[in-house]
C-alpha cells in the first residue's frame, strides 16, 4: 500500500475532535457538518483536505473521520440515525476525561476484525482491510468516472427528476459558459424556482475560480445554481459558493453523489441479509 502523507491526521487523533465538533454543533450534526467543524478546529490546510483516499470519491480525511465515528459509536459516545445525523449519547461528556488510546483499545478488544492502527504517534496509517462500504464506494466512483460526458449529464438529469425537479433539460452546448442543464425545483408542491446546473466528471477538486465562472454563466438567467462533481470542492470553492451578495450555488461532491444514488437506488442494488437468532432464555421460561 502506498504511503500516505504524514500531515494527514490519523483516525484516532480525530476521535476527541469529533466529540468536540458535535458539542460545538449543539450535540448533533450531519457528516458534512462534522467534517467541516473538525477541519476548522484542527486548522487543516487545503492541501490536506484535498487528498483523495485511493481511487474513491472520498477524501482521506473523510475516510478517516468515518473510522473515528465508527469507533466512537462502538464505544457508546455517539449514535446515528437512518437520516445520516450523528448525535452524542450524552450532553455531559467531559473532553478532559476522554482518552483516545483507551477508546481504541476498548473497541478493538470487543471486535475481532482487523481495524486501523491504534498508534497515535505513527506518521502514517497502516494497511487496512477495506470494508464493504469502501468497496462499493470505489466501484461506483470508477463507474461514474468511466461514463461518457453525455451519459453523466443524463445521469444528473435523472437524479434531479428523482429528487423532485421538473422540466429538467440537458443543454450540452459547449458554448453555453459551462451550463449543462436547467430544471425547476419544487418545494412542497407550491413554491418553485429555476436552477441551472453544471456537471464535472473528474477526480480532482473544483476550485473557487471554476465556481465563479459558473456563476458568471448564470448571471441574469437564474437566481440559483447547482454544481455536481464526482470529485471534491476546495475550501475556497465552498466559501465562494455561499459568498454574501452573490447568487448562491449548491454543491454536490462525489461522496454526496454516490450516497444520493444509493438512497434513490439508481444503479445501486441494496440486499438485506436476514439474521436469525435463537433465544434460549425464552425457551427456558416455558
Amino acid at each position: 500500500m502506498a504511503q500516505v502523507s504524514p500531515s494527514i491526521p490519523t483516525f484516532d487523533s480525530m476521535l476527541i475532535p469529533t466529540i468536540e465538533a458535535l458539542q460545538h454543533l449543539g450535540g448533533s450534526g450531519t457528516v458534512e457538518e462534522i467534517y467541516n467543524q473538525v477541519a476548522q478546529n484542527l486548522n487543516l490546510p487545503n492541501e490536506v483536505l484535498e487528498v483523495l483516499h485511493g481511487n474513491t470519491s472520498q477524501t482521506e480525511v473523510e475516510y478517516r473521520l468515518a473510522w473515528s465515528r465508527t469507533y466512537l459509536k462502538k464505544y457508546g459516545l455517539v449514535q446515528n440515525s437512518v437520516r445520516g445525523v450523528w448525535a452524542l449519547t450524552s450532553t455531559a461528556i467531559n473532553l478532559e476525561k476522554l482518552d483516545a488510546r483507551e477508546i481504541v483499545r476498548t473497541v478493538k478488544n470487543k471486535s475481532n476484525q482487523h481495524q486501523p492502527s491504534a498508534n497515535i504517534s505513527d506518521d502514517a496509517v497502516e494497511a487496512i482491510e477495506e470494508s464493504d462500504e469502501v468497496a462499493w464506494h470505489q466501484q461506483l466512483h470508477n463507474v461514474l468516472l468511466n461514463l461518457e460526458p453525455s451519459a453523466f449529464e443524463r445521469l444528473a438529469q435523472r437524479l434531479l427528476r428523482e429528487s423532485g425537479f421538473v422540466q429538467v433539460q440537458v443543454t450540452g452546448k459547449s458554448s453555453d459558459g459551462g451550463i449543462d442543464g436547467v430544471g425547476i425545483a419544487r418545494i412542497n408542491g407550491f413554491l418553485s424556482f429555476h436552477v441551472l446546473f453544471q456537471c464535472k466528471r473528474y477526480q480532482g477538486s473544483v476550485t473557487a475560480g471554476q465556481v465563479r465562472d459558473f456563476r458568471g454563466a448564470m448571471q441574469g438567467r437564474t437566481d440559483k445554481g447547482l454544481f455536481i462533481t464526482t470529485g471534491t470542492f476546495t475550501r475556497d470553492a465552498i466559501k465562494e459558493a455561499t459568498r454574501d451578495g452573490a447568487p448562491p450555488i449548491d454543491l454536490i461532491d462525489g461522496e454526496q453523489l454516490v450516497q444520493k444514488l444509493k438512497a434513490l437506488e439508481l444503479g445501486v442494488k441494496i440486499t438485506m441479509i436476514e439474521a436469525v437468532e435463537v433465544d434460549e432464555e425464552w425457551f427456558a421460561q416455558i
